[in-house]
């Protein structure tokens, strides 16, 4: 009997859940992908942990803090799930202090109150304008009031910069409450031979194009962009936008650029839509709270939370991030956890995570979209979050959120070998210094592994190759025992 039991203890001491190996070298293919990209040992950390069979825990320098880039997006975007729910909406609305006459006159004004939406776009304001006009209203005699209220946020807090990159880039946009169609403008470019034309989505009177580009003696289209300079500048009363460059005949693309801070971004594009409506407006842009008392006269909801996380993560959307992170503060902070929701999302995500037993010391959050160089977190802790998420109820969701192995996402021109693509899920990262990647992949006998790899240094972006070398050892390897 007593060998008996000695034989169970040692059974369940090497089983999937208990055992634990710190790896005391890096397996050859990553090594060598290290070394080749001038990237020490010590500059990256790695944790594996077997999810649904057999095989030993991997470690190495995994309690180290790390900044993980975007693959802190897990974090934001799993809390989302679970405290908001996977059918959480953000609402947007227009109200007003009464109804329309008789004559379809708003007297006063309409107040436009956001919720956080990450992805009202175009499209949608032209249905919810449609549906203003549908209230009865055909005049506005009277302001545009912005209501931003749902977010607190420090507006001097400066711009994300990363190595230069140009603050008027869509994914560098920073978050509103009131944010609408990314404040992006689309500029359309088509060389036909003769001259390059230039249209912008929307097409503005506020905005004035100064079309300079020429056609180029030849070239390849993949790489016009760099062939072209992108300039703003402020030309009183209109905002210019200057294209200057060359462009190979025949070649067709598009371009999107930030434009105008967010209060008048969608001022505009709501005054412009309600004029092509066939609205009429006599009054202003205002920033204001919307009165208790209002009517409330149209309104548009989100797409579900389950489907914008899947923009967030295979697609490494920092605003939309960054919207949810902020939502999750406003919509779930406590008044102690102070009046910035970017403070009150970093509360609502350690208490989340410390009542799942789950305490994260060295885990720190700035915009919960990991465009941060503060942000940090260890890779063992990361993997655990990865294996509660897989055993949550909500797992579905979550994992097909990631981008495919060599399908789609930020993933899709990775691993597109016939044994790696489609054999994961996995999100990436990226920063100046950073590469990351962690989620899940299976191994050679078709069991998952939750995988966490972060490289901080200089040379980071030399080491894609030794993370895709770690994914592919995981497939490799039957059981890693």
């Amino acid at each position: 009997m007593l060998k008996k039991w000695i034989t169970l203890l040692a059974l369940a001491m090497s089983s999937s859940w208990a055992a634990e190996t710190t790896m005391q070298a890096l397996p050859l293919g990553v090594s060598n992908a290290l070394k080749a990209a001038k990237i020490p040992a010590d500059a990256i950390s790695i944790a594996m942990l077997p999810l649904d069979g057999a095989g030993q825990a991997q470690f190495y320098r995994a309690d180290v803090p790390s900044n993980p880039a975007s693959t802190m997006k897990l974090i934001t975007t799993y809390a989302g799930l679970e405290l908001l729910g996977p059918a959480w909406q953000w609402r947007t609305e227009l109200r007003a202090n009464a109804l329309p006459n008789k004559n379809g006159v708003l007297e006063g004004p309409v107040y436009l109150k956001g919720s956080g939406d990450p992805k009202l776009t175009l499209e949608r304001m032209w249905l919810l304008v449609r549906d203003l006009k549908a209230a009865g209203v055909d005049e506005i005699r009277g302001d545009v009031v912005l209501d931003r209220s749902a977010f607190v946020i420090d507006e001097k807090e400066p711009a994300f910069d990363d190595d230069g990159e140009a603050s008027d880039r869509p994914f560098m946009v920073k978050p509103d409450a009131l944010l609408t169609n990314f404040k992006s403008i689309r500029l359309r470019i088509r060389s036909d031979g003769e001259r390059v034309r230039v249209s912008a989505e929307p097409d503005w009177p506020e905005v004035r194009l100064s079309n300079q580009l020429t056609i180029a003696a030849g070239g390849s289209c993949d790489a016009w962009q760099k062939r072209v300079q992108f300039r703003t500048g402020q030309a009183t009363p209109q905002l210019m936008l200057q294209l200057v460059g060359e462009i190979p005949a025949g070649c067709i693309g598009d371009k999107y650029m930030s434009v105008f801070d967010a209060p008048t971004y969608t001022y505009q594009l709501f005054r412009n839509l309600w004029l092509e409506a066939g609205g009429k407006i006599s009054g202003k842009m205002q920033l204001g709270v919307t009165p208790s008392s209002s009517v409330l006269l149209a309104s548009s909801q989100s797409d579900s939370l389950t489907n914008t996380i899947r923009d967030i993560n295979k697609y490494s959307n920092n605003m939309m991030a960054r919207q949810l992170y902020l939502t999750l503060g406003a919509v779930q902070g406590l008044p102690q956890d102070g009046a910035n929701s970017a403070v009150r999302a970093s509360s609502v995500i350690h208490r989340w995570l410390s009542g799942k037993g789950l305490h994260y010391q060295e885990l720190v959050l700035e915009n919960g979209a990991g465009l941060s160089r503060k942000e940090q977190i260890s890779a063992r802790h990361l993997a655990e979050l990865l294996k509660d998420a897989w055993q949550s109820p909500l797992a579905a969701e979550f994992i097909a959120s990631l981008p495919i192995i060599g399908l789609d996402g930020t993933m899709k021109k990775r691993l597109k070998d016939e044994s790696s693509a489609g054999q994961g899920h996995i999100k990436t990262g990226t920063l100046k210094d950073v590469r990351a990647v962690a989620g899940y992949i299976r191994d050679a006998q078709g069991k998952t592994w939750a995988v966490v790899a972060m490289i901080n240094h200089n040379n980071a972006p030399a080491g894609m190759a030794a993370l895709d070398e770690l994914l592919q050892s995981v497939r490799k390897t039957p059981a890693l025992n």
